[in-house]
């Protein structure tokens, strides 16, 4: 699917699959697969590894000079560009609710599957501005926290 809307989009889309387990090496492997590819942007999936390496991810960005949209707004937090995420305090709401219902007798299984309601766009204008970005104001406008 991710690869079609590459497509259409005119874009070329480069893999760089990680070794497991998912250790600093194997970023740094593939962020100079990206860099020799001359890829300009990439998207970070939402892995536990990925969130638990964040620093190292933000860090080979900024060296790289790549933009990238990070799964959590914890990234941004540490410097990286913009994230698009579920608000983490509404899935703990959400799963707080489910557990409430389970210790009142609802069977698991018999639980409907809840989606996330609630995104959140956050952009970090310092690190925009150190890549030599402009963000369209009709991004801007949207964003729900802009770091300066």
């Amino acid at each position: 699917m991710m690869r079609e809307a590459a497509q259409q989009a005119g874009l070329t889309l480069v893999e760089a699959p990680l070794g497991d387990p998912i250790q600093e090496p194997e970023y740094r492997r593939a962020f100079g697969l990206m860099v020799r590819e001359r890829v300009k942007a990439f998207l970070v999936v939402d892995a536990v590894e990925n969130f638990t390496h964040r620093r190292v991810i933000v860090e080979l960005a900024k060296q790289a000079q790549l933009a990238a949209v990070y799964p959590w707004r914890e990234f941004v937090e540490s410097g990286g560009l913009m994230a698009y995420s579920t608000e983490i305090a509404e899935l703990y709401r959400g799963a707080a609710g489910y557990i409430a219902r389970i210790f009142e007798g609802a069977h698991p299984g018999e639980l409907p599957y809840q989606q996330a309601t609630k995104f959140e766009l956050v952009i970090n204008l310092k690190t925009a501005k150190a890549m030599g970005l402009t963000i369209p104001q009709s991004l801007l406008v949207r964003a729900d926290q802009l770091i300066e």
